[in-house]
């Protein structure tokens, strides 16, 4: 089955506002660079958006939040947006923080049907806050639900007219994960290939689990924070 559409208008023209969004990229390596520009260009507000970062000022997420599009996020990592930060200071931008690992495991865990599992990590820090502790084996763990979205937006290296996927290095973290834990999975590729290009050992993401897929343009792969060596 053809899932392809014919750009970032086109695949993201449904979302409604107060619609759940799962974001892929990790940083901002492999975020959906082009749907986000597109989801900037409509109307519509009061979303939720899980994402292991919150994007920077001006590029990624930043631009969704320059709009007042977000009520909350759901992240792990939101240290390099300055307006996120008066936002939430604010009472403007509802946060809630996430270990990484567990923001990993909560959206596996949603993809696979996982309503809830139990972690060490956060145990005896704010994290734990309202939630339930159990022990076992004589420690102490706290039980996390799993997370799912109305859509996820995703970005991968290639992609095939019928979904089926490649990831290129830290992309692969999060994107697969925001993926399957969607009612309605978007996909915008660096190169879409026709059917049949790929051995079927190569892809990492199953096409079952995505809905529409674009070619995407003009990608700026941001560097978050560039560090370079000093000269000698």
């Amino acid at each position: 089955m053809d899932k392809t559409v014919k750009s970032a208008d086109d695949a993201v023209c449904d979302i409604p506002s107060g619609a759940t969004l799962a974001l892929g990229g990790f940083g901002l390596c492999g975020i959906p660079e082009n749907c986000i520009q597109a989801i900037t260009e409509r109307e519509i507000s009061d979303l939720t958006c899980i994402s292991n970062n919150a994007g920077v000022d001006g590029f990624g997420i930043g631009l969704m939040l320059e709009k007042k599009q977000v009520k909350k996020m759901i992240s792990s990592y939101v240290g390099e947006n300055k307006l996120f930060e008066s936002l939430v200071l604010s009472g403007e931008l509802e946060i809630e923080l996430v270990p990484q690992g567990t923001l990993a495991e909560r959206l596996r865990a949603g993809g696979a049907g996982i309503p809830a599992f139990f972690t060490a990590s956060g145990v005896g820090t704010p994290i734990a806050e309202g939630k339930e502790l159990r022990e076992f084996d004589g420690r102490s763990y706290l039980m996390e639900r799993g997370l799912q979205a109305d859509f996820a937006i995703v970005k991968a290296w290639k992609g095939d007219v019928f979904g089926n996927l490649i990831f290129r290095k830290t992309a692969r973290n999060f994107n697969p994960l925001c993926a399957t834990a969607a009612k309605v999975t978007i996909v915008e590729v660096e190169e879409l290939v026709p059917a049949g290009t790929f051995d079927p050992d190569e892809v990492h993401l199953s096409g079952i689990y995505v809905d529409r897929i674009f070619q995407g343009t003009n990608y700026e792969k941001r560097i978050e924070r560039l560090m370079v060596r000093s000269a000698q």
